[in-house]
């Protein structure tokens, strides 16, 4: 199952459960689409694998089933 990961790893935005604008990787690095796009070319600095619009989990699965609340932020591997 999908951590669902609080927050972009880059610029450390805020991405809420059911946003559209999550990236992941395979590993489920967390990036949101500014950065992935503008930043990091649509490649995971981490495991150098493509980016992919994270899917939104429903919200009667959220109740059961929550998203992370563990940030990472790691503003380095954006430079």
């Amino acid at each position: 199952m999908l951590a669902l990961r609080p927050n972009c790893e880059c610029c450390d935005r805020d991405l809420p459960p059911d946003s559209d604008q999550a990236l992941i990787c395979t590993f489920e690095c967390t990036w949101c689409r500014e950065c992935g796009e503008k930043r990091l070319g649509m490649k995971c600095p981490n495991c150098q694998g493509n980016l992919v619009a994270r899917p939104i989990r429903p919200a009667a699965m959220l109740a059961k089933f929550p998203a992370s609340t563990e940030r990472k932020h790691r503003p380095e591997k954006c430079a």
